[in-house]
């Protein structure tokens, strides 16, 4: 019997990418259930000592953190290089929208946590705490809700996610850079240039781009640039074949290399990240604990600054005639939007950790981060359940 083309070819990339991340983002959202259940169980104790214990050079909270971390941050390369080239963003019309909303959505949460800690106290370090979205998290509310999300509302979050993450990348090469080693930078960017030079030159195998982005992670690392920011740029290098209405084309490099990692790290690296970073003792917390200027600054940046910012941008833009709401989306549902965006785990707590290096202060920003980010999914899934027209929600219950 024949077996028709199309059941053999590959799901699309933004598909696998949306459902992929979607799942990963339930089991994320699950792993940090968990973590926070352990961490103020008994066995407490033997949690935290694991996270701490070392195996070779680094802990293995390190291991998780730093090196784990950078297979995520170059997929994110991967992902930000296929939207701007052969996705969603690959037109300046279709940027548009989403820019001014990531925009935004950094500008006032960071207003909001200065304003709060102070801009000249030792807290200020934390004002990119809230700059992302994490879009695993908020892809996996999304799922939640079915069909009372139209497509639409989840291809605009993820253009919105893709852009603000270019700014985290960013503002984690520029502003938590201590002290720079030139010989290790000089051969970090000579490393970048040759994979530069390979892409150039048509080289199609990918071995040997994974080779050379290994050596930049570790030029990278020793220069003292994080080098997480090596994991974009070394993605921003792998080739890319065009596929306009075949986004599904395995004959491209990075079209192969993504799906290759988006299931390790949807389902494996992100759900131990939240496993290993969501465990915050609640012994002891009161009111006054959460209302002390780090926590109360993260909450009310990513709860408030991140649905203001977004959906007061977005009204403006449309108004301006800069963009078009998502089809089939309400203004409502846009709001129910903009609030999901103010799920920062992933992200947040990873620049929280390169902020501060007391333990004291780690533990208020996971406070801040899980209030705010808990605030933002409740709220933001609700509105959304509420605000589906009639008809679908009628055919979804």
């Amino acid at each position: 019997m024949a077996i028709n083309d199309a059941t053999r070819r590959p799901i699309s990339v933004l598909r696998s990418f949306l459902m992929s991340e979607a799942s990963g983002g339930i089991l994320l959202i699950g792993a940090a259930a968990v973590a926070l259940a352990v961490a103020n169980s008994p066995g407490a104790p033997a949690y935290f000592a694991a996270l701490n214990s070392y195996i070779g050079p680094l802990s293995i909270l390190h291991w998780i953190n730093d090196a784990l971390m950078a297979i995520f941050f170059f997929l994110v390369g991967l992902e930000i290089k296929r939207e701007f080239v052969d996705g969603q963003l690959s037109r300046p019309a279709d940027r548009r929208l989403p820019m001014v909303a990531a925009v935004a959505g950094m500008v006032l949460p960071a207003a909001i946590i200065l304003s709060i800690v102070g801009s000249t106290s030792a807290l200020a370090r934390g004002w990119a705490i809230p700059a992302a979205t994490d879009i695993a998290f908020a892809l996996g509310i999304l799922a939640l809700l079915g069909k009372r999300a139209p497509a639409s509302l989840k291809l605009f979050l993820t253009a919105v996610a893709v852009m603000d993450d270019v700014g985290a990348v960013a503002v984690i090469a520029v502003g938590y850079t201590e002290s720079i080693n030139w010989v290790a930078l000089g051969s970090a960017l000579l490393i970048l240039l040759l994979l530069l030079g390979m892409s150039k030159a048509g080289e199609r195998r990918l071995w040997p781009f994974v080779a050379l982005s290994l050596a930049l992670w570790v030029a990278t690392y020793l220069s003292g640039v994080h080098a997480t920011v090596a994991g974009v740029l070394a993605a921003l290098t792998i080739p890319l074949t065009r596929s306009p209405g075949a986004p599904d084309n395995m004959q491209s490099p990075l079209h192969r290399l993504e799906h290759s990692l988006e299931p390790w790290v949807a389902f494996g690296i992100l759900p131990l990240f939240g496993f290993a970073n969501a465990g915050v003792s609640l012994s002891g917390l009161g009111l006054e604990a959460l209302l002390s200027p780090l926590p109360l600054g993260i909450a009310a940046s990513l709860f408030l600054g991140k649905q203001i910012g977004i959906f007061a941008s977005v009204r403006v833009a449309v108004a301006l005639g800069w963009g078009k709401r998502p089809r089939g989306a309400t203004w409502l549902q846009m709001y129910g939007v903009a609030m999901l965006c103010g799920i920062g785990f992933t992200m947040s707590l990873f620049i929280g950790g390169l902020a501060f290096a007391d333990e004291t202060l780690i533990e208020s920003v996971k406070v801040g981060v899980l209030v705010g980010s808990l605030l933002s999914a409740v709220t933001g899934f609700a509105l959304l359940w509420f605000a589906a027209p009639p008809s679908v929600a009628k055919g979804s219950s």
